[in-house]
């Protein structure tokens, strides 16, 4: 007999962007292969409205509706009926209206899709997600410095790569339909169109030119526009390849484009209204950062927002191996920034996270909050850079005013607060920053303290005694064994008053002791 082949789960993602609602329907197979099965998009002018009036209309939000009810019906033909596999999104054009929480709930209400407003980190972070495919086709492109570009409606997603390291990341308020508003406003002649565009766009230029170093680099893009760019030069695109267009050919494309009339392009490339639109303020935006890079040529991506996070579908959560270690090289160089004990901050982290492993049973956390745990050990003494008094205090305030690569504003703010209760006060409902949280996360952030408190304790004197902890675990003991508990006695001391905040959150007792030969 053969051997049964295991059927494929079936998976959707909903983007809402600026100008259009799009759907993917991809199958994920065991062996991690991904097959998009279909591709809907319907147009739909989010960011017009919160661009211009700063706030979704109820018309526009009755189109979404409408959209939105589309895609449930199509769901249900394919039996996609458990909304754990289904995600949806929603960029710049949702999260900058001053109406959001009002529309995300009348879409909740309406259709039952719980949208998540995306912000700069998520994006940069699916951005980095999404072009990693590309790393081990494309070495030769990725070796050295790398800038990597995305245009879209309202905003310009840029990294910038050092081989495969992430050096930096930034959202620019840079966009093709914010372009368009911005040329209708003027109310100028179309002759003078290119040249008030290329004034708006350069200092954005500017600003990334100075994120990549001032120096050259190789320009990778993602995007419809750029894509489209490559059909227009009759050049195939692969997954995880890229595709090198000459500067030369892009240059002559958007002449050509900015001199068209609307209708015609629409009619020569068959382009809805709004991909008429942004095809122009995309893709002048593109030429002039590849220009001031000093690029001869650019690298074009296949992949897309879509494609990111069904690959996190795939993975299982949304912080991958790979997205980890560049989210902790993002907060390292944050704190070499404000000159923190390196070597101390790292023996914290490794102490924490193997606490944290060892007492999953008890805790009950999940591996999303290691990686919260292992950023605030990494990160809970730079407060001691603005003043080494209540420095617990200044390193919240620091980290939630700092950006770490990948990592949301709601997660830098349960890092910072992570940090700041790692000494001192036990949290309290009076606390800011604390007192706004909701039950769930506040018992995270007291849990994630407690295991942290421990792990400074055992590196109180700085001199990364402790090699390896081991934890056994009774019906009310903890025994954290060490191998050379003889050399600890500092640290054994300081543990009797750290464990305190474990020992009232979790009922056991915590001591250190010595690991039994074997």
């Amino acid at each position: 007999m053969s051997e049964s082949v295991a059927s494929p789960e079936l998976v959707a993602v909903i983007d809402l962007g600026t100008t259009s609602i799009r759907m993917q329907i991809s199958e994920i197979y065991p062996n991690h292969e991904i097959v998009s099965r279909e591709f809907m998009s319907q147009g739909v002018s989010i960011g017009k409205d919160s661009f211009a009036r700063g706030k979704i209309s109820q018309a526009t939000t009755n189109e979404c509706i409408r959209v939105l009810k589309q895609y449930r019906k199509k769901l249900a033909e394919y039996g996609i009926s458990d909304m754990k596999k289904v995600r949806v999104v929603a960029t710049s054009g949702v999260r900058e209206a001053t109406n959001q929480q009002a529309f995300l709930d009348r879409i909740l209400i309406a259709t039952g899709f719980d949208i998540e407003p995306f912000d700069e980190a998520e994006l940069h972070r699916v951005t980095y997600l999404g072009i990693q495919s590309c790393f081990a086709n494309e070495a030769d492109v990725f070796s050295g410095r790398s800038l990597v570009a995305e245009v879209g409606g309202g905003s310009t997603e840029i990294l910038v790569l050092n081989d495969v390291d992430v050096l930096a990341s930034r959202t620019f308020r840079l966009g093709s339909l914010r372009l368009r508003q911005a040329m209708e406003s003027f109310d100028a002649p179309v002759s003078r169109t290119r040249e008030l565009m290329e004034a708006a766009i350069s200092p954005f230029v500017s600003q990334i030119y100075h994120l990549a170093e001032e120096r050259s680099a190789r320009y990778v893009t993602m995007g419809s526009e750029i894509r489209m760019l490559v059909l227009q030069a009759g050049l195939p695109m692969l997954n995880d390849h890229l595709v090198s267009l000459p500067l030369e050919f892009l240059s002559n494309f958007v002449d050509e484009v900015l001199q068209t009339p609307l209708v015609r392009l629409m009619k020569r490339y068959s382009l809805s209204q709004a991909e008429a639109d942004s095809l122009g303020p995309s893709l002048l935006t593109h030429l002039m950062i590849a220009r001031k890079l000093e690029a001869g040529e650019l690298f074009v991506a296949q992949t897309n927002l879509r494609d990111a996070l069904v690959k996190e579908f795939e993975q299982g959560y949304h912080w991958t191996e790979t997205v980890q270690s560049q989210i902790i090289r993002s907060a390292m160089r944050l704190g070499g920034r404000y000159d923190f004990d390196e070597q101390h901050a790292t023996q914290v982290a490794f102490i924490a996270c193997q606490l944290f492993e060892q007492l999953s049973d008890i805790t009950g956390l999940s591996f999303r909050h290691r990686l919260i745990l292992h950023l605030a050990a990494l990160l809970h003494e730079i407060g001691i850079f603005v003043s080494p008094r209540s420095y617990h205090k200044h390193s919240l305030y620091l980290i939630r005013n700092s950006e770490l690569f990948g990592v949301s504003g709601a997660d830098l703010e349960l890092i910072g607060l992570v940090a700041r209760y790692h000494r001192r006060a036990r949290p309290l409902a009076t606390h800011e920053g604390y007192a706004q949280l909701d039950r769930n996360n506040r018992l995270l952030v007291a849990k994630l303290a407690s295991i942290l408190r421990l792990a400074v304790a055992l590196d109180v004197t700085r001199q990364q005694k402790v090699q390896a902890v081991e934890c056994q675990v009774s019906k009310s003991e903890i025994s954290i064994q060490v191998s050379n508990l003889m050399e600890l006695a500092i640290e054994a001391a300081e543990l009797k008053s750290a464990c305190l905040m474990f020992e009232e959150l979790f009922g056991y007792h915590v001591e250190l002791t010595s690991k039994p030969y074997e």
